[in-house]
């Protein structure tokens, strides 16, 4: 695997003021890859996989992630 963190957008939708996200990430701290649904209500981002206590990855690619999807979705 790769020496960097990396996401991969699997699918998205938008439901009104929310949009859903599927996303696959490799967290190159811990060399583990997760596949889980975060969700944009408006500005917020919500998800165990952002969640800074519940988050399995860790705080660098919890952060990488983040500011990626803020980027990425223009949030």
């Amino acid at each position: 695997m790769a020496n960097e963190h990396m996401v991969s957008l699997i699918d998205f939708v938008a439901r009104g003021s929310s949009l859903y996200i599927q996303l696959s990430v490799y967290d190159a701290e811990t060399g583990r890859e997760f596949r889980e649904e975060v969700r944009f209500l408006g500005d917020l981002l919500y998800g165990e996989l952002v969640h800074p206590e519940r988050s399995p990855l860790s705080d660098g690619c919890r952060q990488y992630t983040i500011t990626y999807l803020k980027d990425r979705f223009n949030r």
